[in-house]
């Protein structure tokens, strides 16, 4: 099941749990095939195995991976979420065997839909610390392969507020990974205003998955959520922090968006009208437009390296906020990269700013 760490009553600090240790203790041939399935950067020390910074002369930096603890996990298994059964093989070195296989040097980790609220803010609130702790006890034990979006107690915005101090002044987190909706509301609600005001203060990256809303599960009998509302609520939310003018209110933030941003890449006849022209289109857009703050925004590749969303996304918001992203352990590094040459959309040098290049200008701690 991978590391599984919780308080220690005795200090309050992490204690990692006997059944479950992050590696077990090796023997010679665990050893040796660890090492192999590593590669050549891997080195071990005392009962760890340690992941060297990797990715090979690519050296991808992916924005959108996720990870669970062990009773995250059980809760998606209980509740039978969409994909609940590519969690039961997970661990940190399955994750980093899979980096390294497509050229990825880092990842930045944040947690998927469901998310963690239940309906109980108190349990919200114990969940999103012993993930941060967990993902933060993942960067330090794999050091160079692994970054921090911690996870936020949404939708209560004290425990949010307080969450974030921790997050970034003791765990370092290098942002922090939200869902698109939490029960009734979208990011731009004014509910979550103090929220974002703070993570602006911080100028934090705020990295956003898709989410299932509550008004909109199981409306097509036979068709999995996932399939239209997964990208369809990615389009709600950014829409919403746009006409709200909480994006306008946040300019520090720097906003990142999964697949590629949903079905905003089909909305702009209806959302952006007359911005949408290709004279328009050419230039570059006003920063107060509905037009330029999508194109502020950043916005992933998982899920979405086919030809036709990757041209949109290119022609609508630009090379410079294309990122790499796999939605491991749902989707793989090497195939991205494999569909992102394939797609015929982007030449050499292109990919390279998608690779890393972009992602470099938010986070340059991985230069």
């Amino acid at each position: 099941m991978g590391i599984q760490f919780s308080p220690s009553p005795a200090t309050g600090g992490l204690r990692q749990d006997n059944a479950s240790d992050l590696i077990h203790r090796p023997t010679r041939r665990d050893l040796l095939c660890g090492l192999a399935a590593l590669g050549a950067g891997a080195a071990f020390t005392g009962n760890r195995l340690f992941a060297q910074t990797s990715g090979g002369a690519t050296r991808r930096i992916d924005v959108h991976h996720h990870f669970a603890n062990a009773e995250l996990i059980k809760l998606m298994n209980d509740k039978r979420t969409a994909g609940f059964q590519t969690w039961a093989p997970y661990s940190p070195v399955k994750a980093i065997e899979d980096m390294d296989k497509g050229g990825v040097q880092a990842s930045m980790i944040s947690i998927t839909t469901p998310g963690i609220w239940f309906g109980a803010a108190e349990e919200t609130k114990r969940l999103a610390r012993e993930l941060n702790e967990y993902g933060a006890k993942m960067v330090s034990d794999f050091p160079g392969r692994f970054g921090l979006f911690a996870v936020l107690p949404f939708p209560n915005a004290t425990n949010c507020l307080k969450e974030i101090e921790y997050a970034f002044d003791t765990l370092k987190a290098d942002g922090v990974g939200l869902l698109s909706s939490y029960s009734d509301k979208w990011l731009g609600d004014a509910a979550f205003a103090e929220v974002f005001r703070e993570l602006n203060r911080r100028k934090a990256i705020v990295y956003t998955h898709a989410q299932v809303a509550d008004c909109c599960q199981s409306l097509v009998t036979g068709i999995n959520d996932t399939t239209v509302e997964y990208n369809t609520d990615t389009a709600r939310t950014i829409i919403s922090l746009i006409e709200s003018g909480r994006a306008a209110e946040t300019p520090d933030i720097q906003y990142i968006f999964s697949h590629a941003g949903g079905t905003i890449l089909a909305l702009p006849g209806r959302f952006l009208g007359q911005q949408a022209t290709r004279a328009n289109l050419a230039k570059q857009a006003a920063p107060n437009t509905r037009l330029g703050q999508l194109r502020r925004f950043y916005y992933d590749t998982a899920g979405s390296t086919n030809p036709i969303q990757m041209t949109a996304l290119r022609q609508l918001i630009g090379m410079p906020q294309i990122l790499f992203g796999t939605d491991f352990p749902f989707g793989r590094s090497s195939n991205i990269a494999a569909g992102l040459e394939e797609s015929g959309v982007f030449n050499a040098d292109e990919l390279k700013l998608i690779d890393r290049g972009n992602v470099l200008k938010i986070l340059p701690k991985w230069s």
